[in-house]
């Protein structure tokens, strides 16, 4: 088993499958049993660097370190200019000096990337253009609450193939389980994950599949949604709106999936868009646990990244 003392976590793909099954385990743990954590991380400094806004990843990843003992530093997107005031690598290396872990939450992938190249501790992708991984680790707790694995279970996305997307492809190969993509025509995930996430499942049992037929949550045991648009791509909602209509989670969804589907939204949630609010508040319904998993998920990878 490796150790991940010191790793970045900038993709879902820079851990093992057993990588993920351990931080998996040490997630269930501390949500078990918090006050056995809660010295874990004392004296240490996580920067949390945001271009974009967050309610979820703020919160879960500040009060997750508060709770391990630890302290945490919001930098707002007027704190640090990336690129602009002082390069990506300058600004990297002065925070190495101060804190043991940072985590970004950016636009560009690359950014993060470029933080990782010149950082003396750890690198957490908080979220980018290309990848969410974080968010994939809180979706894999929340599935074995309700599933109790993930190994051969089918998971339905449906909406744009974004980074959500993507990191649940790359993810759901990692672990062996199905992952099938349903978007619209012209709004699939990129081919190269596509590509490298089938190598992956298949070396691992699994298969990966993008579609455009909606029949394609037949039998899912998952449902997963996000917004049609996302952060940044606000010009664009009327028009996918109209485009993304058939792609939603709803009562008809709900039939062509297991009568036990769980649905799954990483929030926030445009209500009769990408999911209806009767839908979401099934017993099928996860979404909460989710997003409460998001603080105990990261506090677990904390542990390991920085512990």
């Amino acid at each position: 088993m490796s150790d991940l003392k010191d790793r970045h976590f900038l993709s879902i793909l820079d851990f093992t499958a057993e990588e993920i099954r351990t931080v998996l385990k040490t997630a269930a743990n501390v949500k078990t049993d918090p006050k056995k954590y809660r010295d874990t991380l004392e004296g240490k400094t996580l920067a949390m660097i945001f271009q974009k806004p967050s309610l979820r990843t703020r919160v879960s990843f500040e009060t997750g370190m508060t709770q391990l003992g630890g302290h945490a530093i919001y930098l707002a997107p007027t704190d640090i200019s990336l690129g602009k005031r002082e390069t990506t690598e300058d600004i990297s290396m002065v925070l190495s000096r101060y804190v043991d872990v940072v985590m970004a939450r950016v636009f560009g992938h690359d950014i993060v990337v470029d933080l990782a190249k010149h950082a003396g501790v750890p690198v957490i992708n908080g979220l980018s253009d290309y990848e969410h991984p974080c968010q994939i680790l809180a979706d894999f707790q929340t599935i074995v609450e309700r599933k109790e694995k993930l190994e051969g279970l089918t998971l339905c996305y449906i909406g744009d193939g974004n980074n959500v997307a993507n990191s649940l492809m790359f993810g759901a190969a990692r672990v062996g389980m199905n992952a099938v993509i349903l978007t619209p025509n012209g709004y699939e995930p990129d081919e190269k994950v596509l590509a490298e996430s089938s190598r992956i499942a298949a070396a691992n049992g699994a298969t990966i599949t993008v579609t455009n037929d909606i029949e394609g949550s037949s039998g899912a045991d998952v449902l997963y949604t996000d917004v049609w648009a996302s952060m940044g791509q606000e010009s664009e909602a009327a028009a996918r709106k109209a485009i993304f209509e058939k792609y939603r989670i709803d009562g008809d969804t709900m039939k062509r999936a297991k009568p036990d589907a769980v649905i799954l939204h990483c929030l926030p949630a445009h209500y009769d868009d990408e999911i209806d609010y009767e839908t979401s508040r099934l017993p099928n319904s996860a979404i909460f646990d989710q997003a409460e998993n998001r603080m105990h998920a990261q506090k677990a990878l904390l542990i390991s990244v920085a512990g």
